[in-house]
C-alpha cells in the first residue's frame, strides 16, 4: 500500500494557514464525535451528514457543507488529513485565502452532489472530506504535474519519488476503475466508499486549476 507523505513545497505565494486550520477543524470535531456515546454518535452523523434521498427531497441541505467536515472512523480522517496536508497547500498558495477556502467548499459540496445523482434513493449519510480533498487533487495535476511526490510503500516501510502526473494519475485510474464497477453493481457505493463523489470532486479541480495553471508557472519559476 502506498502513502503520499511529502511534495515540493512552494516558497512563494499565500501561506497554507488555511490548509492546516481545516485539519485542526476536522481532527476536532471527530474527538467531539468520538468522546460522544454510541447512541449520540449515530445521531450525529445522520444530523449533519449527507443523506441523497433528504436532499432529493430538498431537506437539510445544509448537510452538503456540513458533511465536509465529518469523518466515518479514525482511519478514514487520518488518511484524508494526510493527503490534504501534502496537497492542499500548494493549492491555497496559488489561489490565496478567499479564492482557496471557496474553492475548497464547492469542491465538497459537488462531489456530494455528484453521488446523489448516482445514488438518489440512499437512505446512508456521507461524510467526509474526500471529495473537498479530491478537488485539491484535480487542481494539484495539472497546475504541479512535474512535482515531485514522496511516497511511502508502508509494506517495506522505504520511500521514493515519483512525478505528481504519474502518482494523481495512477489514483483517478483506481477512482474511475472502482466508480465503474459500482455502477455495474447497481451501487454508487463501493466498501462504503463513494468513488463517484471523489471523481465529481477531481474534475471539479481539474477545471479550477486549468484556470489558475499559469499563475502556478509563475509560483515554481520564482
Amino acid at each position: 500500500m502506498f502513502f503520499p507523505i511529502g511534495d515540493v513545497n512552494l516558497t512563494k505565494g499565500h501561506k497554507p494557514f488555511l490548509t492546516y486550520l481545516i485539519i485542526a477543524l476536522n481532527v476536532a470535531i471527530f474527538v467531539w464525535q468520538f468522546m460522544m456515546p454510541e447512541r449520540e454518535q449515530y445521531q450525529f452523523v445522520y444530523t449533519y451528514g449527507t443523506i441523497p434521498i433528504e436532499i432529493i427531497q430538498f431537506q437539510d441541505w445544509y448537510t452538503l457543507l456540513t458533511n465536509i467536515f465529518l469523518h466515518g472512523g479514525w482511519f478514514h480522517l487520518l488518511g484524508n488529513m494526510l493527503f490534504l496536508w501534502v496537497f492542499a497547500d500548494n493549492i491555497e498558495a496559488t489561489l490565496g485565502y478567499g479564492k482557496f477556502i471557496l474553492f475548497y467548499l464547492a469542491g465538497g459540496i459537488l462531489a456530494s452532489l455528484t453521488h446523489i445523482v448516482l445514488n438518489p434513493m440512499s437512505e446512508i449519510p456521507c461524510v467526509g472530506a474526500s471529495g473537498a480533498i479530491a478537488a485539491c487533487l484535480g487542481a494539484y495535476l495539472v497546475m504541479f504535474p512535474s512535482s515531485k511526490i514522496k511516497v511511502l510503500f508502508i509494506f517495506i516501510l522505504t520511500s521514493f519519488r515519483v512525478p505528481a502526473i504519474f502518482f494523481l494519475g495512477f489514483w483517478i485510474i483506481q477512482q474511475f476503475t472502482a466508480g465503474i464497477g459500482a455502477i455495474q453493481a447497481s451501487t454508487a457505493q463501493t466498501d462504503g466508499v463513494a468513488y463517484w463523489a471523489h471523481i465529481g470532486g477531481f474534475v471539479f479541480g481539474v477545471v479550477i486549476g486549468l484556470m489558475y495553471r499559469s499563475k502556478a508557472k509563475e509560483l515554481v519559476a520564482v
